[in-house]
Parts: C-alpha cells; sequence; structure tokens
C-alpha cells in the first residue's frame, strides 16, 4: 500500500474533521469533508489494487454499490457521534445505554456489509485482489475511527 496516500487521507481526516466541527453549519461543512475522503479513498484504492482493464471494468460498479450501502452505515456513525456530543454534559445511564447499543448495531451492521459483498467482490475480481481491497478498506477505515475516537472525550 502506498503509505504516501493514506498520509493524504489521515491529513485530510486530522484537519478538515475539526474545521468543520468548528463552522456555523457543520453539517454541510461534515458531509463536503466526507465527500473530500471518499474521493481521495477512490485514489487511494485504484492507486493500490493494480487492476486490469477488464477486472477495473468489473470492479468499479460493484465499489459504488459498496460505498454508498456503506455510507448509509457512515451517516449513523456521524448521528451517534452528534447524538453524544448533545448529551455529553448531561449525559444519563438510559442515554448512555442507548448510545451503546447504537454503538454496537452500526459496528455489526458494518460486518455484515462486507460479508454481503463479498461473493459480488469475487465474482468480479480473484480472491487475491479482493483481500488486498478489504485489507484498503480496513486500513482506511482504522484511521479515521482513530482520528474520530482521538476528539472525543470519555463519558463522564
Amino acid at each position: 500500500m502506498k503509505y504516501v496516500s493514506m498520509l493524504a487521507v489521515l491529513l485530510i481526516v486530522s484537519i478538515a474533521l475539526p474545521l468543520a466541527a468548528q463552522q456555523e453549519k457543520p453539517a454541510d461543512n461534515m458531509n463536503i469533508v466526507r465527500e473530500a475522503l471518499r474521493a481521495e479513498k477512490k485514489v487511494l484504492v485504484a492507486e493500490n489494487m493494480q487492476l486490469t482493464e477488464s477486472e477495473a471494468a468489473a470492479f468499479w460498479p460493484v465499489y459504488e454499490e459498496y460505498q454508498t450501502e456503506m455510507k448509509a452505515v457512515g451517516d449513523r456513525m456521524v448521528k451517534l457521534v452528534q447524538d453524544y456530543a448533545a448529551a455529553y454534559k448531561a449525559m444519563t445511564d438510559d442515554t448512555a445505554g442507548k448510545l451503546v447499543k447504537e454503538l454496537l448495531s452500526i459496528q455489526s451492521d458494518r460486518a455484515k456489509l462486507a460479508e454481503k459483498y463479498l461473493p459480488k467482490f469475487q465474482k468480479v475480481l480473484p480472491i487475491t485482489k479482493v483481500a488486498r481491497y478489504y485489507q484498503i478498506e480496513n486500513k482506511v477505515r482504522a484511521v479515521v475511527d482513530y482520528d474520530v475516537a482521538s476528539q472525543i472525550p470519555l463519558v463522564k
């Protein structure tokens, strides 16, 4: 994997998330950040997949479909972070319980979606390239999750 590209993704996330949070319309700015991240991620995937022309023609439609479904999961995570921020100063046991359940549901749905798409990716790519793609997804997810987690304070 090209670490320069991974660093670029990390920089976009690290710089853009705090800036988006400080703006007057954080939801609009967060969407801009997420779109920039998606575009940068697609470049990262393209650089690292080493697809033939025929593989690329078959892969990118499945990739786009997967990313569309994964965006819905990401939207839930954004809402969860917003709900957490809104409840942070006056967190109750009830609210904390609901937030934890939603977090676990989101994590489960991410895994289910990856499982759902495995056969679709296997139809269009050899398993070694599918494995590479899943590695790239996991690395990007880890960077984003780490960055988001580092900005969220622990429950009091």
